[in-house]
């Protein structure tokens, strides 16, 4: 009887486990509802956010008495933006979006993993030529993944 329990224990957590995987993975299933021009969007903001972030350590770090709560609180806050690009690259564009056939394939591809290696220099550092760099990134992606659509 205490087996059939412990089993049935773990049957349900397992069962769980794979309904919320499914329910956060809701964007890979074949649903057909996209919103291109709503991720850059998103992905522009984040990197405002982290722009705002690094200007903000930036300052915190230069005052004579550092308030190291604040400090955490930005960093993670630049981090925690940066790795959303990064999931809207990845996830959505790369997963998703971007196929074989498309035109100008390797170009996408290429914007994209500059995208991502971009991102994460944003959350090593609080150098503005890393934000600089992925905004001019995303603009070019855009450019190129709706230039079709004209």
């Amino acid at each position: 009887m205490i087996k059939a329990l412990s089993r049935l224990g773990v049957l349900t957590g397992l069962l769980v486990f794979a309904f919320a995987a499914q329910v956060q993975a809701h964007c890979e299933l074949p649903c057909g509802i996209y919103g291109d021009q709503m991720r850059i969007r998103m992905m522009e903001e984040d990197l405002v956010t982290v722009e705002k972030s690094m200007r903000l350590i930036k300052e915190l770090q230069a005052k004579e008495e550092i308030n190291y709560n604040q400090l955490v609180r930005w960093v993670t806050n630049k981090e925690s933006h940066a790795n959303k690009i990064q999931e809207v690259v990845s996830q959505y564009f790369l997963t998703q979006r971007i196929k074989e056939k498309d035109q100008d394939y390797d170009k996408k591809l290429q914007l994209l993993h500059q995208m991502l290696v971009s991102a994460m220099r944003c959350k090593q550092t609080t150098d503005q030529e890393h934000v600089d760099n992925l905004r001019k990134l995303i603009n070019d992606f855009e450019k190129l993944y709706f230039k079709d659509a004209d």
